[in-house]
């Protein structure tokens, strides 16, 4: 039991730890909306995370073979997303800095919780090279696939709980962000600046 929680959360350390395109969209909507709205994001891509690494426990090998011919598609409709929620990322930041330089009243954070979870959890779903790694890691130690059912639950829990770890650290750091640059200016600064990261990810994963 032991065994696979600790391969459970350096699965879930191991995938996650890395900041990508996603990571990178995570700190920005924090810093554009609030802590509520960025942990139930951060949460949308640890249940993504859990998600795949239950099912490398139950087949990852068989599963991974059978994404092997859709990789290309998939890692070009997450690209797609990716560049698509950058640029309206940056539209809306535009938009809002246009607003607040005519009104005080600042526009309500948007999007609200559900749908930064469900969004989150969308993007990080339709990246193929997530079940794959987590297949390659239960394939290669074998802690968790040749254990009974509480070793491979254990060894999903812990991944889900390492991946939501990391990423409501990230959004947390998104949070103090949001914070610290209170002048109109500095906000869309800083939105353009990670719509462009997003971007230059998104292009990344299809080369």
């Amino acid at each position: 039991m032991t065994g696979a929680l600790v391969a459970g959360l350096l699965a879930g350390y191991g995938i996650a730890v890395p900041v990508g395109a996603v990571g990178t969209y995570l700190v920005s909507l924090t810093a554009r909306t609030s802590l509520r709205t960025g942990a139930s994001a951060a949460l949308g891509v640890a249940t993504a995370d859990g998600l795949y690494a239950l099912l490398a426990t139950l087949g990852g090998a068989a599963l991974a073979a059978q994404l092997r011919p859709v990789l290309d598609p998939l890692r070009w409709a997450s690209a797609l997303v990716l560049a698509v929620l950058a640029v309206r990322a940056a539209l809306l930041a535009l938009r809002q800095y246009r607003a607040q330089r005519l009104t005080t009243h600042p526009e309500r954070p948007v999007p609200g919780a559900g749908r930064a979870y469900l969004g989150l959890l969308g993007i990080t779903l339709l990246n193929p090279m997530t079940v794959v790694y987590f297949a390659a890691l239960v394939l290669g130690s074998g802690t968790a696939q040749d254990g009974g059912p509480p070793e491979r639950v254990a060894f999903v829990v812990a991944a889900f709980a390492a991946s939501a770890s990391w990423q409501l650290l990230l959004a947390g750091g998104g949070a103090l962000l949001g914070r610290s640059l209170t002048g109109h200016r500095g906000r869309l600064t800083t939105a353009l600046l990670s719509s462009a990261v997003i971007l230059v990810l998104a292009v990344r994963m299809t080369t």
